[in-house]
């Protein structure tokens, strides 16, 4: 005569079972939300980039307009800068060790972006025999986000490898759900460029090739040295530091 099977060891094998198709349609779901999410994301990096190339050929345009006309072309004022810290703290004075501070430029080459506003414009000046800065392009924001980006979660330093790792720190909050849409809200200082901003880790560049001179460093860029304004000749320095 068999033996029958204890209630006990029946209804682990139905709570098993259970788990077992739960798991199976959560990963179904998954893998479902992820093959969406990469058709979402690939499309998202191809409008930006779109915008981004219409935009430029519109400026190329309207120049080319202004010379035939023989007037001239006013560009848009740059909204955004990239500040890299050049020097160390020795010699800094309180005001321009809190300023970057805010600017969160607390390591020798530590770089980030800013917001340009009357402010910034004022905190920017008291801080630059220390730093350099200029207009960063979009290439060179992508570079920065692919090559050395590191998002800030639960106050933790996480490498930009995927994805999910901007998905978790930005998406709930502001509906940045990928590394095309938060190079973009950098890149374009869009309407949630501060959260952004806040979950990019400041950036750790290297020395540059060639290095820096010591005697060229404290002279402005102006002037031939390193410090100050630049322009758009940061995303040159910027490819050195990479």
């Amino acid at each position: 005569m068999a033996m029958k099977t204890p209630e006990s060891v029946l209804k682990k094998q139905a709570t098993q079972k259970k788990l077992a198709a739960a798991a199976a349609a959560d990963a179904k779901t998954a893998a479902t939300k992820a093959a969406s999410d990469a058709i979402k994301f690939e499309a998202n990096s191809k409008k930006y980039d779109e915008e981004y190339d219409a935009a430029q050929k519109l400026a190329i345009d309207n120049r080319r307009k202004a010379k035939v006309d023989g007037g001239f072309f006013v560009p848009a004022e740059p909204k955004l800068v990239c500040v890299i810290r050049i020097r160390g703290i020795i010699g800094v004075s309180p005001k321009a060790k809190k300023v970057m501070q805010l600017f969160r430029l607390r390591q020798l080459h530590n770089a980030t972006f800013v917001k340009l506003n009357e402010a910034t414009v004022r905190m920017l000046r008291l801080i630059e025999p220390y730093v350099t800065y200029g207009y960063p392009t979009r290439a060179t924001v992508q570079k920065m986000v692919y090559k050395r980006g590191f998002g800030k979660i639960a106050k933790q330093r996480i490498p930009i490898a995927t994805n999910d790792v901007v998905a978790r720190g930005l998406a709930e909050k502001c509906g940045i759900e990928c590394t095309a849409d938060l190079i973009n809200e950098i890149a374009t200082v869009g309407p949630n460029f501060k959260k952004a901003n806040n979950f990019l880790w400041p950036f750790k560049l290297s020395n540059p090739k060639g290095g820096f001179s010591s005697k060229t460093k404290l002279l402005h860029f102006m002037e031939g040295g390193e410090a100050g304004a630049r322009g758009e000749e940061i995303n040159k320095l910027i490819a050195r530091m990479l």
